[in-house]
C-alpha cells in the first residue's frame, strides 16, 4: 500500500526565468493556499461531532481546534497543497504585468 502522506502534490514552479516569479510571489501564493486550506479544514472539523468520554479533548480541544486547523492547512500547503498556489501565482503575475 502506498503511503499517501508523503506523496508530492502540485508544486509552485521553482525556476525564475521571469523576474516576476521571484520568491516573494511564490511565498505569497503558497501562503494564500495555506490560509484557504486552513479555513477549509476548520469547516471540516466543525462538522465532526465532539464526543463525550475518555477520548474527548474537552475544553482544551475546543480552544485549540482553530489553531490545529491553521497548522493542518499550512502543513498541507508545505507538502504541495491542492494545486491552488500555481494558479494564484499565475494571477499575481498577470496583475503585475497589467500594472506596468
Amino acid at each position: 500500500m502506498q503511503n499517501v502522506t508523503n506523496a508530492p502534490g502540485p508544486q509552485v514552479p521553482a525556476t525564475t526565468t521571469n523576474p516576476k516569479l521571484d520568491a516573494k510571489n511564490r511565498e505569497t501564493a503558497k501562503n494564500f493556499e495555506a490560509v484557504f486550506l486552513g479555513q477549509m479544514t476548520q469547516i471540516m472539523l466543525e462538522s465532526v461531532p465532539q464526543g463525550e468520554g475518555e477520548f474527548s479533548g474537552g475544553h482544551g480541544e475546543e480552544m485549540f481546534r482553530g489553531i490545529m486547523a491553521e497548522k493542518l492547512g499550512a502543513s498541507i500547503a508545505d507538502r504541495g497543497g491542492i494545486g491552488l498556489a500555481p494558479v494564484v501565482l499565475d494571477q499575481i503575475i498577470k496583475l503585475q504585468q497589467g500594472n506596468k
